[in-house]
């Protein structure tokens, strides 16, 4: 068939859609040279007229044509043949309807016979509309396209994302929010941009009519005086039940957004940023990752992270039409330094907490439903037939009302993201449960799942409404795209259950009592113990520890109160199961307590241990915790079945090694190192210039007040030698300025210090000694020549030898040992897998961090050996001998590769007694130097490291008097054991002592 054949023959016709629907599908077939349904598939079975489907929730019907993965074909006229364009809406909400029937084709095509319009329906991405009218099929661009439904739908696939459209919207409101941020209060700002958001989803979605709002924005454009007049007639009129603007029937909005008719001043530059941002298309924008964006852009903070965007383009003479580059991204969270938690991520508390339990429900009630109807069938007495029948409809009715009555709580819940996903799949679940009921012949309810079903708490004000538009958006969408329309007034509901409050503290400083509801989710803020006064000042903290003291005595993070609050209402019955983040310090000390609460008296159900999470455009690391009373559903750990999850969110192994206990035996050894707490360092020149100063009048000279000081760093990485002034043996002010040249240097440094410093800061009274001076640390290694230090975090858990004088910092451990059998005991795998199994873990690497009370004084060393007792108490035993021996081996081959003899040279320090300087032999040499690091080498890890490392771990199992081939949870239950029984040992001679 010829285009102009088609077009004469479909523009005379007026039959209904009943008598041509076929006809005219095939009609389309010939001209477009493509297989009929018949040709290609006789028996029906993937292409094929009317197949038979079941709406979403309600009775059976037919899809017009269906080609699977390509299309759903509806044809909608009217009964006379007439043209009306809102039969085509009607179409493409019915279609919608059979969409999940229909295996979610990525087309839903609808036609009249005059046009036919083509809605992209493709997963993750936007739904593009392609309108053809009869006169279009003479371009061969047009019947490509329409040939590419029936051969190649990919082609058809937008090229943005839903998640791209989402960070263009959120941007667009965000140039705004920038400039209106530098005239009004924040509050106000984000109510009016709540307004705006909304007013353009609102229009996009075709809840208001006649592009009224666009109209608005283009006259204001024209004449900028009358702009805050229209609009606020506007929102006037959107709070009415029965409003109007001009001609225009507005329906009633209500939902509190619109309770005041603010409209901000907007200049010319800012409504026409306005004007771009109405362009795109706010239908589609993702609710769960825009709230996250555009809350983002209100808070002058956060905004300065978005400097590409808010930061280069927010001068006046700027609009969105000058950003194409950056609005073009595809990706949110690339290019322009904006980051949100991804849908999938917050699907990981989601899913177990909310859905799954749910689903095993419906399918316990399910069960319980066909057992009743055999009994119906397999009876012959009518009364016992309706007693079945009634018991089974009672079953699925209590589980309809369970549904319905079904609450989740954020109560931290910012722009609403956690909430948005919890209401949009309790709402599919809702929808299959109706289905599946059909099926079942179980009686049809009106009942359904609405933003009532989510309650929230949130401290910020704006973050709160904003929760609140993010859930009406998400409903108003959810009723669009399976096809129910927009049928309610008003069009939002008031949402009282999202608060705006302290989710903790009340004023009178007692708790607050959160909501009774089924499960709490969420994502808390994470405020480590030390920042907590100074974030939110001393009396909060004071009166914060003092209304949980019943629960925990000690410092926690602040996140770690949600769970005190969550498994408080567990415990009392008022909730089923909690599912909250936390940063992954919460694995080890005194955030592991309230772990040690939940695994004490319920379970955790799920965790992630360690996901990586971005918070205000951060990247951190953190832990997905999900838990609740007992319960034997099943127990997964990073994605893999377990049978138990201990509190440091390990599992899988016999060793729960968060009941080790410390030892006596360990006690006083691993110190952690000094901490200066000012301008204390000097480098290389200023140590020799001070040092060779003359004698001070006191008759020292200035080397007594100067040390080397090694950090992590140095030990990992070839750093160069540090330098600090120490008055350490000089703790009086008029001592210490005897030594004229450090103390002057250090007086300057100091008024430096204080002037440049970002924070405020005030001074100490003895400003010239360190923070902490470490005297516990100098008594323990004074009568050493060497001793042990590891860094406080690292990738690989490594052990050096120092000398003295040479002092450590605060990030590092120093182990009060200068002898190679407690070096080797450290270094071999079953310290390793210890430490591993008990520290806490920090930063974006997720890197181990070592800590003396939970993983030194817990070790148990081998019997014998202990650090208690003295190398000359030992000295003799051939356990010592076969473990220092490899000890030395393992050090020397490290620093015969770290520094070799033909790329270095050795020149003695400046000052007498201190260790030698390592120098490089010219530039060659120190750049192969700089590679030459632990990290580096534990990287590679090569073969003669290995065997090192295996002759240590095996003369350390003999050690042990264990086989040197236990795997490594086998090693951690051997090791439990023996701290358990020492433990025992120790509490034991304690009682007989008392």
């Amino acid at each position: 068939m010829k285009p102009k054949d088609f077009i004469d023959k479909w523009k005379k016709s007026t039959r209904t859609e009943k008598s041509a629907a076929q006809e005219h599908f095939l009609d389309v077939c010939e001209l477009l040279e493509v297989e009929k349904p018949a040709e290609v598939d006789p028996d029906g079975k993937f292409f094929t007229f009317e197949k038979h489907v079941t709406k979403t929730g309600e009775k059976t019907g037919f899809v017009d044509v269906w080609r699977k993965d390509c299309f759903a074909w509806e044809y909608k006229r009217s009964y006379k043949g007439e043209f009306n364009h809102k039969n085509l809406v009607k179409a493409h909400a019915q279609a919608k309807q059979y969409a999940d029937a229909l295996e979610n084709p990525p087309l839903l095509i609808v036609s009249d016979m005059k046009e036919v319009r083509i809605h992209t329906n493709f997963t993750n991405a936007i739904s593009e509309q392609h309108v053809f009218k009869l006169p279009d099929f003479n371009d061969p661009i047009v019947r490509r396209t329409l040939k590419w439904c029936f051969t190649d739908p990919e082609k058809l696939r937008p090229d943005i994302t839903t998640e791209g459209v989402t960070a263009k919207a959120a941007m667009a409101l965000g140039v705004i929010a920038a400039k209106l941020g530098n005239k009004y209060e924040p509050q106000r700002v984000a109510h009016f941009l709540n307004k705006l958001v909304f007013c353009l989803f609102a229009e996009d979605i075709g809840l208001l009519p006649d592009d009224v709002f666009a109209d608005i924005v283009e006259e204001g454009l024209k004449h900028e005086d009358r702009f805050p007049d229209m609009l606020g007639d506007l929102f006037r009129a959107m709070k009415d039940k029965n409003g109007r603007f001009g001609l225009l029937s507005i329906p009633w909005f209500n939902g509190g957004l619109f309770d005041d008719d603010e409209v901000l001043p907007l200049g010319f530059y800012e409504i026409r940023d306005l004007a771009d941002a109405a362009r795109l298309d706010w239908s589609v924008i993702e609710p769960a990752i825009f709230g996250s964006l555009f809350e983002g852009g209100l808070d002058p903070e956060k905004r300065k992270q978005m400097a590409n965007l808010f930061d280069a383009y927010g001068v006046e003479e700027e609009s969105m039409s000058a950003l194409p580059g950056i609005l073009a991204a595809p990706e949110a969270d690339k290019g322009v330094g904006i980051h949100y938690t991804d849908p999938d991520t917050i699907m990981k508390i989601v899913e177990p907490v909310v859905l799954a339990p749910l689903r095993r429900e419906w399918e316990e009630v399910k069960a319980e439903i066909k057992k009743k109807r055999k009994i119906k069938e397999k009876s012959k007495s009518d009364s016992t037939r309706i007693r079945a029948e009634n018991e089974a409809r009672d079953l699925y009715l209590k589980f309809r009302q369970r549904i319905g009555a079904f609450r989740v709580l954020d109560p931290a819940c910012g722009s609403g993201n956690f909430l948005y996903l919890s209401l949009q799949h309790l709402k599919d679940f809702d929808l299959l449960v109706l289905d599946e009921a059909k099926k079942l012949d179980l009686p049809f309810d009106d009942q359904r799942v609405g933003p009532e079903a989510v309650r929230g708490i949130e401290i910020n004000p704006y973050a709160a409404e904003l929760a609140r538009v993010t859930i009406w958006i998400g409903e108003l969408q959810w009723q669009m795209k399976n096809g129910f329309g927009i049928k309610r007034s008003p069009v939002l509901d008031k949402l009282d259950g999202i608060v705006n409050k302290d989710a903790l503290l009340n004023s009178d400083r007692s708790r607050v009592e959160w909501p009774e509801v089924n499960v709490v989710i969420g994502n808390p803020p994470f405020l480590g113990v030390y920042k907590i006064p100074r974030e939110l000042g001393e009396d909060y903290t004071k009166n914060l520890k003092a209304a949980f003291s019943s629960e925990i005595t000690s410092s926690v993070d602040l996140v770690m109160y949600w769970f005190l609050v969550a498994w408080a209402m567990i415990s009392q019955g008022t909730v089923e199961r909690a599912g909250l983040v936390a940063t992954n310090s919460i694995r080890g000390g005194a955030n592991r307590k309230v772990l040690d609460l939940i695994t004490n008296s319920g379970r955790i159900s799920e965790a992630w241990s360690d996901q990586p999470w971005t918070i205000a455009g951060a990247a951190v690391r953190v832990s997905i915790v999900c838990f609740d009373g007992k319960s034997d559903s099943p127990v997964s750990l990073d994605g893999h079945e377990v049978d138990k999850i201990y509190s440091d969110l390990s599992g899988g192994v016999d060793a729960n090694v968060t009941e080790a206990k410390k030892l006596m035996e360990n006690k006083g050894v691993c110190i952690r190192g000094i901490e200066t707490g000012g301008p204390f360092e000097v480098d290389h020149l200023q140590f020799i210039a001070m040092a060779n100063a003359p004698t001070n009048p006191n008759g020292f000279k200035n080397h007594s007040v100067l040390r080397r000081i090694l950090n992590g760093n140095n030990i990992l990485k070839r750093q160069p030698n540090r330098y600090v002034i120490d008055f350490s043996n000089f703790p009086k002010e008029q001592n210490a300025s005897a030594f004229e040249v450090p103390f002057e240097h250090l007086k300057a440094a100091y008024q430096n210090y204080f002037t440049n410093s970002k924070r405020e800061l005030v001074p100490r009274d003895d400003w010239w000694l360190h923070r902490r001076s470490g005297s516990a640390l100098r008594k323990s290694i004074e009568n050493l020549e060497r001793f042990i230090v590891t860094p406080r975090v690292g990738k690989y858990r490594v052990f050096v030898w120092v000398e003295t004088p040479t002092i450590a910092d605060s990030a590092t451990f120093v182990i009060a040992r200068n002898d190679d059998v407690t070096f080797g005991i450290l270094h071999s795998r079953f310290h390793e897998l210890w430490s591993l199994s008990l520290c806490t873990w920090v930063g974006v690497g997720n890197d181990p961090r070592y800590t003396p009370s939970t993983t030194f004084e817990t070790f148990p060393f081998p019997e014998g050996l202990t650090p208690d007792i003295s190398v000359k108490e030992y000295s003799k035993d051939p356990r010592a001998k076969s473990i220092a021996e490899a000890a030395r081996e393992l050090n020397e081959f490290r620093e015969n590769w770290l520094n070799p003899p033909d790329l270095i040279k050795r020149e003695p320090e400046v000052v007498e007694g201190y260790p030698e300087l390592i120098l490089a032999k010219g530039s060659k040499a120190e750049k192969e130097l700089k590679k030459r690091t632990l990290t580096n080498l534990y990287n590679s890890r090569p073969s003669w490291l290995d065997n090192a490392h295996k002759s240590l771990d095996s003369a350390v199992a003999a050690a042990y008097g264990w086989p040197d081939d236990l795997s490594d949870d086998e090693v951690l239950e051997h090791l439990l054991k023996l701290n358990q029984k020492r433990a025992k040992a120790e509490a034991k001679k304690d009682s007989v002592k008392s």
